[in-house]
């Protein structure tokens, strides 16, 4: 007995990839870890809970969602644009991180995290809020409750949701074009 596959191509981080055949039942976040080697994304709950899994998955009108990759089968992804955690940094042409994105950087300097294992799901979710608020910036005194709405289905075992709450914060306040008013 054999399983059945189908091709899947798809842009990750940029990249082309594909076709590749994969098994009809696959979850993506099966796909980047063994196929692509992208490791980032961590398998979490397995039942789409924690998102820890997320990818961003960018729409053809240059918005942006996150995506959890652990109940999500890779099929579904076919010619999509998809982001990993991995596409955050800024890297020379060895390919080494020699920059951290700003949220990256903010939630190293609130020390965000313990154990770093919710933390690539907490970075894409903040990275779609920051996008969103790029094209379509709030006022200052709603910067609380958007953070709040952007982390809220994000779990973190070790409990770190105020620093992050607070990284991210940081990031849109601080940030000229995200907010508006005073």
């Amino acid at each position: 007995m054999s399983i059945p596959t189908e091709p899947l191509s798809l842009t990750i981080n940029g990249q082309a990839v594909g076709p590749l055949q994969v098994p009809a039942n696959l979850m993506m976040i099966d796909f980047l870890h063994e196929y692509v080697a992208l490791t980032g994304s961590r398998l979490g709950c397995g039942q789409g809970i924690c998102h820890a899994c997320v990818v961003i998955l960018d729409k053809p009108d240059g918005t942006s969602e996150e995506i959890r990759t652990c109940i999500t089968g890779a099929l579904f992804f076919q010619g999509k644009h998809v982001r990993t955690v991995e596409a955050h940094g800024r890297r020379n042409v060895q390919g080494e991180v020699v920059a951290l994105s700003p949220i990256q950087q903010k939630f190293l300097d609130h020390y965000s995290f313990q154990c770093g294992y919710c933390t690539p799901g907490f970075v894409n979710a903040a990275t779609v809020l920051v996008e969103r608020l790029q094209r379509h910036p709030i006022e200052r005194a709603q910067v609380e409750q958007a953070v709040t709405q952007a982390l809220d289905h994000h779990i973190c075992r070790c409990t770190g949701y105020v620093r992050y709450h607070q990284a991210v914060k940081d990031v849109v306040l601080n940030t000229p074009g995200l907010t508006t008013g005073v």
